[in-house]
């Protein structure tokens, strides 16, 4: 299991380090024990939050109430629940789009 995952019974939280104003929305690579992923948006009025949900709602294939963050909410540094996931599903879905 990559490091950026933690199983839950619920479903599996990712620890994100999110960078916005990049130049392409993408998912970019494992980072020590967070999953970097870049966003167009700036980080204003949770513009950059709203980017990395949607980010990973369409790259998971999932509906947008399966992913909350949950942590990080002014900071780089961000942890989102994705709910009714188990942690090899999410690794194999987001390893494939980076």
């Amino acid at each position: 299991m990559a490091p950026c995952l933690r199983s839950n019974p619920n479903g599996v939280y990712l620890a994100v380090k999110l960078q916005p104003r990049a130049a392409r929305n993408e998912i970019a690579s494992i980072l020590g024990s967070e999953l970097k992923i870049k966003v167009t948006a700036p980080p204003v009025d949770a513009a950059a939050n709203q980017a990395l949900l949607r980010l990973l709602v369409e790259n998971l294939g999932c509906a947008r109430g399966a992913v909350q963050l949950v942590q990080g909410h002014k900071s780089t540094h961000k942890v989102v629940f994705l709910e009714g996931f188990d942690a090899d599903t999410v690794e194999r879905k987001l390893l494939r789009a980076s």
